[in-house]
């Protein structure tokens, strides 16, 4: 038969309670499923129009100053030429005394101007390397940045909690090619460039990657 205790029934009750808590909790406590998607940055950067136009500018900024060092190469190479003639026409024995100290003269000074020439090739030389490089580190920085912030736009609208670099693959085992968002984030970026990025426009260099020394 059937009997009612009210102590067993309030420890029953007690231990539904708990129970119930603590089914609540666990799945509260449980996280959303993450959302992972992949970029390959090589590709956006290389793709990215603003890359295109920074390896444009650094170009002729380069062969403009490759034209500055072959004309002061070119005078340098032309004063070597007559510092020979001066000297020796300073070594003609059939010119005066006097005039052989004047010519020796000149040569002297001639010599001291090629010396002079050549500290100025040099030094243009390094600063002119310097600063494209510095010119190129600076923009392929900002065109980064920029693609950064394409990509964190891009995940925060699609839900993304994670984005990784995919060429990067030391640091990745395995990448589905079904979260890859390059194409859309790319797309994002190119939208309304003023110059062509299509790949018939490729020149095929790496972007931002020029040699600056110059010659």
């Amino acid at each position: 038969m059937f009997s009612f205790s009210p102590m067993k029934n309030c420890r029953l009750f007690i231990i539904l309670v708990v129970s119930t808590l603590v089914a609540v909790s666990a799945t509260a406590q449980t996280p959303a499923p993450s959302k992972i998607a992949c970029v390959d940055m090589k590709k956006l950067f290389s793709g990215y129009w603003k890359t295109k136009q920074a390896e444009d500018i650094l170009d002729k900024e380069k062969t403009d100053a490759q034209k500055n060092v072959k004309a002061m190469a070119d005078d340098i190479d032309k004063a070597t030429a007559d510092y020979k003639q001066l000297a020796m026409q300073a070594d003609d024995p059939a010119i005066s005394a006097d005039e052989r100290t004047k010519r020796k003269q000149a040569v002297e000074e001639k010599a001291k101007s090629i010396n002079d020439s050549k500290g100025a090739f040099q030094q243009f030389q390094r600063t002119a390397s310097a600063s494209l490089q510095e010119k190129a580190q600076r923009m392929s920085g900002n065109v980064v940045v920029e693609i950064q912030k394409a990509v964190s736009d891009k995940a925060k609208l699609g839900g993304y909690t994670l984005v990784v670099n995919s060429s990067s693959p030391e640091a990745i085992v395995y990448v589905s090619p079904d979260c890859d968002i390059t194409a859309s984030v790319l797309s994002q970026l190119n939208a309304g460039a003023p110059i062509d990025v299509s790949p018939s426009a490729a020149t095929g260099a790496l972007p931002l990657n020029i040699s600056t020394n110059l010659p």
